[in-house]
C-alpha cells in the first residue's frame, strides 16, 4: 500500500508540473506568433488534453466496443462544460473576443447536429458518419490555422519592436531556439499530464478499494473525473496564471474534438448503434437526458459571450447547479 500511495503522490506531482509547463509553453507560443490564446487553446492545447481519450476510445473500438466512445464523448463534454469551465467562470468572469470565440463554437454545434441526427433519426453511427466527423476535424484545423496565420500577420510587430521589448524585459535571445524549447515543453507537459492522470486514477482506485469505498462511488469519482483530469489541470493552471482565454479555448476545443476526433476515430474503426442503458418512461435516457443536457450546457456557456462579449460568474453558478442535478439523477436511475 505504501508503494500505491507514493505512486498516487507522484502522479499528482506530474500533473501539477506538466500543467505548469503545458500552459506556459502554449501561452508563449501564442505570444510569439501573435495569435489569440483562445485559438491556441482551441487547437494545440485541446488536442494535447484530448489525446488520452482518443487512445482509450480507439483501443476500445478495436476490441469491438465502439459504443464506449459515445458515453465517453457525451460525458466528457458535460463534465468539461458544467464542472470544469463552470468552476473557472464562477471564480472569475472574463472578456471574450467574439471573433475568435465564435468559430470553434460554430464548428461544435455543426458537429453536434450531425451527432444528434445520427442518434435520433438513424439510431446508429455508421462509417459514413465517422468519415464526415473526421473530415469536419480536418476542415476545422485547416480553417483555424489559416485564420491564426492571418491574425498573426496582421498583428505582427516589427523586428525592431520585438528587440526593444526583449531588451526591456530581459528576454533577449534566439527566437527560434525559444520557440523550439516551448514546443518541446508543450509536448513533455502533455505527456506528464497524461501519465500523471493515469497514475492518479489507477492508484486512487486501489486506495479507495483498500478503504472499502463502494465500487459505484469509485466509478462516479475517480473514473469519471479521471477522464477529464487533463482539462481540469489545464484550466486550474491557466486560471492561476491569468490565462483565462487559453482555458476557455481548451474547453471549447476539447468538446469539439470529443465529437469529431474521439467519436470519429472510434466510429470509423467500429460503427455502433446508440447504446441503451437506463430508461426514463420507457425511453433511452441518453436521448432525453444526456444529449439534451450536453446541448443545454454548451448553449449556456457559449451563447451569452457571443452576444455580449463577456462570460459572467452567474453562468458558472448555473452550470454547476445543472451538473449537480445531473450527477444526482445518475443515482436515481
Amino acid at each position: 500500500m505504501f508503494d500505491t500511495i507514493m505512486l498516487f503522490v507522484f502522479g499528482l506531482v506530474l500533473l501539477i508540473k506538466g500543467g505548469d509547463w503545458f500552459v506556459d509553453s502554449a501561452s508563449n507560443i501564442a505570444r510569439r506568433f501573435h495569435v489569440p490564446e483562445i485559438l491556441i487553446g482551441a487547437t494545440i492545447v485541446s488536442i494535447g488534453t484530448t489525446l488520452p481519450e482518443v487512445m482509450v476510445s480507439a483501443g476500445s473500438a478495436l476490441e469491438g466496443n465502439g459504443g464506449l466512445a459515445y458515453g465517453n464523448a457525451i460525458g466528457s463534454i458535460i463534465c468539461n462544460t458544467a464542472l470544469i469551465a463552470a468552476l473557472t467562470i464562477a471564480i472569475r468572469s472574463q472578456q471574450v473576443d467574439r471573433k475568435t470565440f465564435t468559430m470553434p463554437v460554430i464548428f461544435f454545434f455543426i458537429a453536434a447536429i450531425i451527432y444528434m441526427i445520427s442518434a435520433y433519426v438513424f439510431g446508429k453511427f455508421t462509417l459514413t458518419i465517422g468519415i464526415i466527423l473526421l473530415s469536419l476535424f480536418v476542415i476545422y484545423m485547416v480553417f483555424t490555422v489559416v485564420n491564426a496565420f492571418k491574425i498573426g500577420k496582421r498583428e505582427q510587430k516589427t523586428d525592431l519592436e520585438i528587440d526593444e521589448t526583449e531588451v526591456e524585459t530581459g528576454k533577449k535571445g534566439n527566437g527560434r531556439g525559444e520557440i523550439a524549447k516551448d514546443v518541446v515543453l508543450l509536448i513533455v507537459g502533455a505527456a506528464l499530464i497524461a501519465l500523471g492522470s493515469r497514475l492518479l486514477v489507477d492508484n486512487g482506485i486501489k486506495i479507495a478499494e483498500w478503504l472499502k469505498v463502494p465500487s459505484s462511488v469509485i466509478g462516479l469519482t475517480f473514473v469519471a473525473i479521471g477522464t477529464s483530469l487533463p482539462e481540469l489541470v489545464t484550466a486550474i493552471t491557466a486560471l492561476v496564471k491569468k490565462h483565462g482565454a487559453l482555458s476557455l479555448g481548451n474547453i471549447i476545443g476539447a468538446n469539439l474534438f470529443n465529437l469529431v476526433l474521439v467519436s470519429g476515430v472510434s466510429i470509423v474503426i467500429s460503427p455502433f448503434s446508440v447504446p441503451v442503458g437506463n430508461t426514463i418512461m420507457g425511453i433511452n435516457s441518453t436521448l432525453i437526458l444526456d444529449l439534451p443536457i450536453m446541448l443545454l450546457v454548451m448553449m449556456l456557456l457559449t451563447l451569452p459571450p457571443i452576444i455580449r462579449g463577456k462570460i459572467s460568474r452567474w453562468q458558472g453558478f448555473v452550470l454547476l447547479a445543472i451538473y449537480a442535478a445531473f450527477f444526482a439523477v445518475q443515482f436515481i436511475l
